[in-house]
């Protein structure tokens, strides 16, 4: 089985395709164990955040994994095949290492990425499918992250998305002091944007999601008014802002509730940022005059900011991730040999309790005691050195040269000068 690692990204594939294939958080599991029930593989976990969809997995036949993600989404291998990345063995490590340590995010550096890993391996463990291989490439992965944030600049003078939204709101309105923002969702992105928006100071804050109790929560560390997804149709004419967020499967927002809103607010306009993966804004608001709306990819060209001096930090990064990756691949190779050991210690053990009988019913028989440890010791030496000594006197001579150094490094032998 080899580590493989498979996927879609912001970099590889348009928003419309990668909200095709998420995972939302309450089929994580049953995915999980669909992917390693049906398929050759031994242990499997699943990143999926609005930027990508990664399945990490210890496989001798990737391509199976690979179509699996499609079947599994009700879509044709060709219709994803073009935007997947593949990392077999090393490459899969060097590639999760540098997701986790924000290298491969649309934000440079940005922390979040780390907390998303986190929750795939979580529910990799519930699931069952996390093994050996994965637990230890997680953990090594976390450290690695650690220790890139610790001993670099890759998150100093980074925009966030949720940083990226208020100032976009800034750009197109101005002071948004006077301004109404509605948040959809009450999930850890919305909270972020709550911090940006409320350090802003709005002239008021609403947070709208499908459960009032998570709504109220949000809604009371901002002083913000608490509604259900219900009474949308009714108070989005009432926002001038609106993050939305959530892991709804289909839109929350629809062509003509936007619709209706501008004609309430009689065309005044309204600035709408959707930052979830699938996608809660139906694409056509996006044809509505007097909507000025951003989905996540749309603010890339905001969250480069500040990029060029942290360039250097990226170059230290990579260097403590290849000197990681090294280890790993160490480790790996130790692992890989563990059948061939576990093998020889066997056959060993099999010499062992074979030479240990016979030299017992010897000494049941009255035999002299040393004469009996003596044919003991000839007997394992002989079945010991027995095979090693075969295949040496029947090496072609292409072989014989390679053959003796490899005996004089496994046995420690010199060589007569």
């Amino acid at each position: 089985m080899q580590l493989f690692a498979f996927g879609i990204n912001h970099n590889t594939a348009p928003l419309d395709v990668r909200e095709q294939v998420t995972f939302p958080e309450n089929t994580m599991e049953h995915a999980l164990r669909d992917l390693v029930g049906r398929n050759p593989i031994k242990e499997a976990a699943i990143v999926s955040t609005c930027n990508r969809t990664e399945v990490y997995c210890c496989t001798d036949k990737p391509e199976d994994a690979m179509f699996w993600l499609a079947d599994f989404h009700h879509l044709q291998t060709r219709e994803l095949d073009p935007y997947l990345y593949k990392f077999p063995r090393e490459q899969a490590v060097k590639h999760a290492f540098r997701v986790a340590s924000g290298l491969d995010s649309m934000v440079l550096g940005e922390p979040q990425i780390l907390g998303q890993l986190k929750s795939a391996v979580k529910s990799a463990e519930h699931a069952g499918t996390l093994g050996l291989m994965l637990h230890k490439l997680f953990q090594r992965t976390f450290y690695v992250a650690k220790e890139v944030r610790t001993s670099t600049e890759i998150g100093a003078n980074s925009v966030s998305m949720a940083a990226a939204a208020a100032r976009l709101a800034e750009r197109i309105f101005g002071d948004i002091s006077d301004q109404r923002v509605l948040f959809i969702g009450a999930g850890e992105m919305i909270e972020l944007c709550a911090n940006h928006f409320a350090a802003r100071n709005p002239k008021k804050i609403t947070v709208a999601n499908r459960t009032t109790e998570r709504a109220e929560a949000l809604a009371s560390r901002f002083n913000a008014q608490a509604i259900t997804l219900s009474d949308l149709p009714e108070q989005l004419a009432l926002h001038d802002i609106v993050v939305t967020c959530t892991a709804s499967p289909l839109p929350i927002l629809g062509k003509g509730m936007v619709e209706r809103a501008i004609k309430i607010r009689k065309h005044r306009p309204i600035f709408i940022v959707d930052l979830a993966v699938p996608r809660d804004v139906e694409s056509e608001v996006a044809e509505l005059d007097d909507v000025f709306l951003y989905y996540v990819d749309d603010l890339s060209e905001i969250v480069k900011e500040g990029l060029d001096s942290r360039q250097s930090a990226v170059a230290q990064a990579e260097t403590i991730i290849d000197s990681n990756v090294v280890d790993f691949m160490r480790w790996l190779a130790t692992r890989e040999m563990v059948p061939t050991i576990r093998a020889l210690r066997d056959q060993g053990e099999r010499y062992r309790r074979h030479e240990l009988a016979r030299a017992s019913k010897l000494l049941e028989k009255g035999e002299d005691p040393k004469k009996v440890i003596e044919s003991l010791s000839n007997s394992l030496t002989n079945k010991f050195l027995h095979v090693p000594s075969s295949v040496l006197n029947h090496a072609t001579a292409d072989e014989r040269e390679e053959l003796v150094e490899l005996i004089n490094r496994l046995y420690q032998l010199h060589r007569p000068q």
